[in-house]
């Protein structure tokens, strides 16, 4: 029976890793994991926030199947999951890192251990001139060494685990779910340093015909007074941070004698815009490519070597990936699909459409990330970096409403239920600049694209549970 170890940046996306794209960057450690296993090329999330796609990665199923949707939807104690699946047939489960997954009362159901190691050092403080810069979460340098970051504690946790293990345990799926490189925008040096403004790729700049949000997120945070190119640097700084730790991690699983019984996964659950298209952070509606792509890596036994996929897939088929490989059936209804075939270095689905969906309804208040209620902090606590999303959301709730996304090899669509729909051609604008919903010439794939996302929407409406009542 083999070990798992899922290596898992949050906020991470695909085009800022050298493999994807970025010529400017140092990520030696995600290529040296791409030569010993597969490349995804084209993974996208389910969800453009952390906690929807999360729990839409480890059921297998579609964020609006059971209404993942916000940040504090998180998995019950009856819905099944991939680490319920494996702590019952067996595998211990550890995981070190931020809970964007589970409800308190699921945490002892799907996991043996659950600790999020503190740093050893102070709080970064917003940098100098971020009050000329508006909102924009540009921190400065954060103090000490990177060994102090939170997320060395919890890599350093598992490894720790891993080193300790004897003979004869059970096997085990280790999940790491770290924090970089979200913002705000720091790292500690020489991280924070390694990348000039020079150094960055060229921006993808504010558009006209894009949602309402695009402007509403540059008025709410000041941001046509920050230094667009200034946070890219530094995001890329943390994403090299993030690829330091992933070698030290490949280094203990070598040194330990387990690389040939153990599948290691490298993902992301969603991105960042870091700059482009004049916006940070991300958007629980925003559907843009550098939100959804993000890496996938896998490598371990039965994996073809130094192989890319260049079809599409979702970012949920990890879990049932990792079913497949330990012969475990699920037990619920799954939409995600094996990449086994892929792993074995045959081809993908080449007509394979991914989707992504998210925000709010307006007569959903309690999701909003502006609720004035229970524990959240936006609204305040001033001068909080989430306030201004926070202040937009609750002040302009049309700018957050659902939408849905659909993407075929040659076009994205974008629904939403307030504001303006996107259309792109993938093949002419990769970038996604050029809006061209509603024109002339294009109606026709428009009109085919949305017949494509209602079958989908049809199919995946609900789930039926597996498990039968007695009908008397």
């Amino acid at each position: 029976m083999n070990n798992y170890i899922i290596f898992f940046p949050d906020e991470l996306r695909a085009e800022t890793v050298s493999m994807y794209g970025n010529t400017k960057i140092k990520t030696p450690n995600f290529e040296r994991l791409a030569k010993e296993g597969v490349r995804f090329d084209q993974c996208h999330v389910q969800n453009s926030v952390c906690s929807p796609s999360r729990c839409s990665l480890f059921t297998g199923q579609y964020v609006h199947t059971a209404g993942h949707r916000s940040l504090w939807n998180l998995l019950k104690p009856h819905e099944h999951n991939l680490f319920r699946y494996l702590k019952e047939a067996g595998w211990e489960v550890r995981i070190y890192g931020k809970n964007d997954l589970f409800s308190n009362e699921a945490v002892s159901l799907s996991a043996d251990v659950f600790e999020n190691k503190p740093g050893l050092g102070e709080n970064p403080k917003p940098a100098a001139s971020n009050e000329e810069q508006g909102n924009c979460m540009l921190f400065s340098p954060m103090e000490g060494d990177y060994t102090h970051h939170s997320d060395y504690q919890n890599l350093k946790a598992g490894m720790d685990f891993i080193r300790g293990r004897k003979a004869g345990d059970k096997p085990f799926i280790l999940f790491l779910p770290l924090l970089f490189p979200h913002c705000p925008y720091t790292a500690h040096e020489p991280f924070y340093s390694m990348y000039g403004e020079g150094d960055i790729m060229p921006l993808r700049p504010a558009c006209e015909n894009k949602p309402m949000y695009h402007e509403l997120i540059r008025q709410y945070r000041g941001l046509e007074k920050a230094s667009l190119e200034k946070i890219q640097a530094v995001y890329m700084g943390m994403t090299s941070f993030i690829d330091t730790l992933l070698g030290e991690l490949m280094d203990c699983v070598e040194q330990t004698g387990i690389k040939d019984k153990t599948m290691l996964i490298a993902a992301a659950d969603h991105g960042d815009y870091a700059g482009d298209y004049g916006l940070i952070e991300k958007w629980p509606s925003g559907c843009e490519d550098v939100l959804t792509r993000v890496p996938l890596i896998i490598s371990g036994p039965g994996c073809k070597q130094n192989t890319v996929s260049r079809e599409s897939v979702e970012l949920f088929d990890i879990t049932a990936t990792i079913l497949e490989d330990t012969g475990i059936t699920a037990r619920h209804t799954m939409y995600a699909r094996s990449l086994w075939p892929q792993l074995r270095g045959g081809a993908g689905d080449p007509d394979r459409m991914v989707f992504c969906e998210g925000g709010y309804n307006k007569n959903e208040p309690h999701c909003n990330e502006g609720y004035p209620q229970g524990s959240r902090p936006f609204l305040r606590i001033p001068g909080s970096i989430y306030q201004p999303k926070g202040l937009q959301q609750w002040e302009h709730p049309e700018s957050v409403g659902r939408a849905v996304m659909i993407r075929t090899k040659s076009h994205k669509l974008v629904l939403r239920t307030y504001g303006d729909h996107e259309f792109y051609d993938l093949e002419k604008d990769p970038l996604e600049l050029n809006n061209v919903y509603g024109t002339a010439c294009y109606i026709p794939a428009q009109k085919d694209t949305e017949r494509r996302l209602l079958d989908w929407y049809i199919a995946t409406s609900d789930s039926v549970p597996t498990e039968a009542d007695s009908r008397f």
